[in-house]
């Protein structure tokens, strides 16, 4: 029997807080550097849109999914990249799923240096002070994209 992938369903607050989120970053008010993505469908063809904060690492940006296999991880890793957008300004980008290993973990890690107090109850007790061991086992519930903006 398989296990199914981990992903936290967003409660109705979550979902109208990043409504507001996204609307601020479409018009050029970004929280702590967040940004509205647009990713198309896997479906539908249409863009979607969810506010996300985009992380660098080691000269490298990433997109890092809190909650798990939600939908925008699905379709990216059909569409293969999408736009960040804040005001006016839209970069498109492209996008590769970054493997379970170290080099994930220190991204993780840093990740929740950065964002823990916003993200940490997506982790299933999961914090920057976990051990390695601990961050990599959580790993495979947290898909992590580097995003390669487009000239």
């Amino acid at each position: 029997m398989s296990q199914q992938p981990y992903y936290r369903r967003a409660s109705r607050l979550t979902v109208r807080l990043n409504g507001l989120v996204g609307r601020m970053a479409r018009h050029g008010v970004s929280l702590l550097g967040t940004a509205e993505l647009s990713v198309r469908g896997r479906t539908s063809g249409r863009m979607q849109r969810i506010p996300v904060n985009p992380h660098s690492y080691e000269g490298e940006r990433y997109l890092v999914s809190a909650r798990g296999h939600s939908q925008w991880v699905r379709n990216m890793r059909v569409a293969g990249g999408g736009e960040l957008r804040v005001g006016r300004r839209t970069r498109a980008f492209s996008a590769a799923e970054i493997a379970d290993d170290e080099r994930k973990a220190r991204i993780v890690r840093a990740y929740l240096e950065r964002w823990g107090w916003e993200v940490d109850q997506y982790f299933q007790g999961i914090t920057a002070k976990s051990t390695d061991a601990e961050i990599l086992a959580a790993c495979p519930d947290h898909p992590v994209f580097r995003i390669s903006v487009e000239p």
